[in-house]
């Protein structure tokens, strides 16, 4: 994380934390953790294609699912994501 360039904004009802990566770092965020301490973080992860894949692999075919069903599974990705909505093409 680059320090200067990380904001915080608090006002009553929300809080916003804007991070900036380190010169060196490259590619999309994959995940990120928040919580009150270390012990209890809760983990979340940034929508992208990959994410999506993995998720919907897990919820649609466990990991005891034959190899046809696995290839018979949507071919789905992410084609843009905004604050207030979310577009995907499922074939």
């Amino acid at each position: 994380l680059v320090s200067p360039e990380t904001r915080v904004s608090v006002s009553a009802h929300n809080a916003a934390i804007a991070l900036a990566k380190a010169p060196g770092s490259t590619g999309p965020w994959e995940k990120f953790c928040f919580g009150l301490n270390a012990s209890s973080l809760q983990e979340r992860l940034f929508v992208s294609e990959e994410n999506v894949d993995g998720f919907l692999g897990r919820v649609f075919c466990p990991s005891s699912c034959s190899q046809s069903a696995l290839e018979s599974q949507p071919l789905i990705e992410v084609l843009d994501v905004a604050e207030d909505r979310m577009q995907m093409r499922v074939q």
